[in-house]
């Protein structure tokens, strides 16, 4: 049978102690993503129509631009031309960045359709008029 000294072992134990205890560090939990210094965010928070989105219209036009749902419920973004979908955005997260038209856009929440939003053309223009099934409910 082999014999293991009494320092070997203290000294094994105190190793496995501090590995064990992770250096000191407190694990962190994963975030959601988020915009990037000076990303333009659009605020989804569920209304009636042009009230939902917040700027809105949105002077953003050529400009990358992130959404931030700030409801409860789950929602996903849409150009009315299908042209940019920002995926599922759940409750409290931030759409990865998407880019806008220069020429501006009007775009609408897949999920609920009766929320809607445009953005002004770069230079301060008007957003193009809003053509469609999802212009019905529009501001």
């Amino acid at each position: 049978m082999r014999t293991i000294s009494v320092p070997a072992l203290i000294a094994s134990a105190l190793v496995v102690i501090a590995c064990g205890s992770g250096g000191g560090s407190t694990p962190t939990a994963p975030s959601s993503p988020s915009s990037s210094t000076g990303t333009p965010t659009i605020v989804v928070n569920r209304q009636n129509g042009s009230l939902s989105f917040s700027p809105n219209p949105a002077a953003f036009g050529g400009q990358m631009v992130v959404f931030r749902n700030a409801d409860s419920v789950l929602h996903r973004v849409q150009l009315n031309d299908m042209s940019v979908d920002t995926g599922d955005i759940a409750p409290g997260a931030t759409s990865r960045a998407v880019q806008m038209p220069v020429g501006g856009t009007n775009y609408h929440c897949a999920l609920h359709p009766d929320m809607v939003g445009a953005i002004n053309a770069s230079g301060g223009l008007p957003p193009p008029p809003c053509e469609g099934v999802y212009c019905a409910t529009a501001r």
